[in-house]
């Protein structure tokens, strides 16, 4: 654009105003990989001309310490519910009240008073599931609903086991196993999950959170996993089973949030109410294969996957734990356990 001769405040107004014609039409998304149907960017753009650039990371933290260390450039992120907590409480988070848009009637009631962001001031929900781990049955006929598989593992499996490269989900399912609390800062009972988590180590593959690869390609038997990737793998491979396993199983969900310096908000903002639509909302899980807390999108989803084992619960089945974030000296004790582990 050639400026005319507007005087410096003119040509400072103009430019000015440029810049936020240029931002009003843009947003940028950070979320976990393959977790995004490109179906539903496609519709938001068509229907708010939109235009919404996608960047992924593999973990909560990974997208923690570069939101902390600022300048990001994102608007949009996509905390589990621990994750959230933490960055209201560190100021990262626009309070973006999406209790106040028009879609947020169609929330599920049991997903509004939650405790990672009571009320929900700043997120809304994009999936949820639980975190448990599948077996090709095809290789063992066992009893897989007990976490003896991953920690006592019977003969047939060995080193063919696959854990999450992630602290908290494989120390919590290490807690569970010997029946500890989670975030208990009892050394004694922490003592005993480092030495059970060492003791099972050589008995496992890989660390890794690829695990619909892991498994399809054949590469193990047994992965730790989520509810939705489990049932992507069913897909491919029919005889893979989730387990649910009788000492108790983790629950999360993973939320739309928008960052505190987000450099297109009011877009942030219409991002957030148009995942509260329950047809936008079973794009998410058509794609990503889990379900998402909005009322009504099961009318938009194949019968076959709102009522597969993976996504509804059988009878019996524990309910989900969602833990809430661990005091820092728990954290510090997870850390050494979790860097012995994986030396």
């Amino acid at each position: 654009m050639k400026l005319r001769m507007l005087g410096l405040a003119g040509a400072a107004a103009l430019l000015m105003t440029a810049s936020s014609a240029m931002a009003a039409g843009e947003l940028h998304i950070y979320n976990w990989g393959d977790y995004t149907n490109p179906k539903l960017i496609e519709k938001f753009e068509k229907e708010t001309g939109i235009k919404v650039t996608l960047d992924s990371y593999d973990s909560n933290e990974t997208m923690l310490a570069k939101v902390r260390a600022g300048g990001t450039g994102y608007d949009i992120v996509v905390p589990s519910d621990y994750t959230v907590k933490i960055m209201i409480e560190d100021g990262l988070l626009a309070e973006t009240h999406p209790n106040q848009m028009p879609n947020f009637k169609n929330m599920k009631t049991q997903f509004v008073d939650i405790y990672w962001d009571k009320g929900r001031n700043y997120s809304v929900p994009w999936q949820f599931g639980t975190t448990a781990f599948a077996v090709n049955t095809a290789k063992y006929k066992g009893d897989i609903n007990t976490y003896a598989i991953l920690f006592d593992t019977p003969a047939d499996l060995k080193g063919r086991i696959n854990m999450l490269d992630d602290e908290n989900s494989v120390i919590h399912a290490a807690e569970r196993y010997l029946g500890i609390p989670r975030c208990n800062a009892d050394k004694e009972g922490l003592k005993k999950v480092n030495d059970l988590l060492n003791k099972a180590k050589p008995d496992w593959r890989t660390f890794s959170y690829d695990t619909i690869t892991k498994m399809t390609s054949g590469d193990v038997d047994v992965t730790e996993t989520w509810n939705g990737a489990a049932f992507r793998m069913r897909k491919q491979i029919p005889t893979v089973q989730y387990a649910y396993p009788k000492e108790g199983i983790e629950g999360w969900m993973d939320n739309v949030a928008v960052l505190k310096d987000a450099p297109n908000m009011e877009n942030a903002k219409a991002f957030q109410n148009f995942v509260m639509d329950p047809a936008n909302a079973a794009l998410i899980s058509d794609f990503a294969g889990y379900d998402n807390g909005i009322a009504g999108s099961d009318k938009f989803l194949p019968a076959t996957f709102a009522d597969s084992p993976e996504i509804k619960m059988p009878a019996g089945a524990p309910t989900p734990e969602f833990v809430p974030p661990c005091p820092k000296e728990v954290v510090e004790l997870y850390n050494k356990i979790w860097t012995n582990l994986r030396k």
